[in-house]
């Protein structure tokens, strides 16, 4: 078999295996061209399949997966998706320079590996991927300081990682996704402090939490969400109170709730 042939019959091939075997400039690969011609010849590359001179990034992974010790060398290649891929499998001791790699997912990739202490730094960093990456890091104070980050990205991060009693500082953020995520995991002594968000969503979630006493204000809320998911927990005791709403569906709601406590303390079926 010719050393350029594919090893596989097309029904055979791989789910990534294309006849647009090329590399990143366009070139067609050829193996006997490559310096890892001995891997190739040991089965350790293949092809079409596991090839560092592939333009795809899967076949480029799969290599450095099967041969990692090779991916020292190719921490400064040309081609900024192997550089990307390679830091995932290179020695971690060669990884601090790539912090000032001029593409941004090769610094998310040493910022996924390196410690703690040695990415700090990189909360300035001009790319929110890497400030993203970096706040899936941290902890305690130096994520908190990551909520005066300009991209709601980052802060989403932040407070999908913040301990609920630490949320507090994020409740007026400016972005209805962050606040929908504070309001889900904000430690319950603050719901209170949510209850007049200006985003009904936001509210609707609050009404999903708060303790009963606070839900007889969101069961009068504007919104028809947030009313009808308050009015799901308000104690039976409290739905007459709101039998004159407006809205039919609200009607319905307080109907069915009251029509199954009556089921409940009734459960012969009389009523009486």
């Amino acid at each position: 078999m010719n050393e350029d042939t594919p090893e596989h019959d097309a029904a055979d091939a791989p789910a990534d295996f294309t006849n647009e075997i090329v590399d990143w400039q366009g070139q067609q690969v050829r193996c006997r061209d490559c310096r890892h011609e001995p891997m190739h010849r040991d089965g350790r590359c293949q092809r079409g399949r596991s090839c560092v001179r592939d333009r795809r990034a899967r076949r480029v992974d799969r290599f450095f997966r099967h041969n990692p010790s090779v991916a020292d060398e190719y921490l400064d290649h040309p081609y900024d998706e192997v550089r990307a891929i390679a830091v995932r499998y290179c020695t971690i001791f060669r990884l601090p320079p790539m912090l000032a790699d001029p593409e941004g997912e090769v610094r998310v990739g040493a910022v996924l590996r390196l410690p703690v202490a040695r990415i700090l730094p990189m909360s300035t960093d001009p790319d929110r991927r890497v400030r993203i990456a970096l706040a899936s890091r941290l902890e305690g104070k130096e994520l908190l300081e990551l909520l005066a980050d300009a991209d709601a990205g980052v802060r989403l991060m932040v407070v999908r990682r913040l301990a609920p009693e630490m949320l507090l500082t994020a409740v007026r953020d400016v972005d209805p996704d962050v606040r929908r995520w504070v309001a889900r995991r904000i430690a319950p002594a603050y719901l209170s402090s949510m209850l007049a968000d200006p985003e009904p969503t936001v509210r609707q979630i609050l009404a999903t939490r708060v303790p009963t006493s606070l839900l007889a204000i969101l069961a009068t809320d504007e919104d028809l969400r947030v009313r009808y998911t308050a009015i799901e927990r308000l104690p039976s005791d409290m739905l007459h109170e709101l039998a004159d709403d407006d809205e039919p569906l609200i009607q319905d709601l307080i109907k069915c709730r009251l029509s199954e406590d009556i089921r409940k303390e009734h459960p012969d079926g009389t009523g009486t």
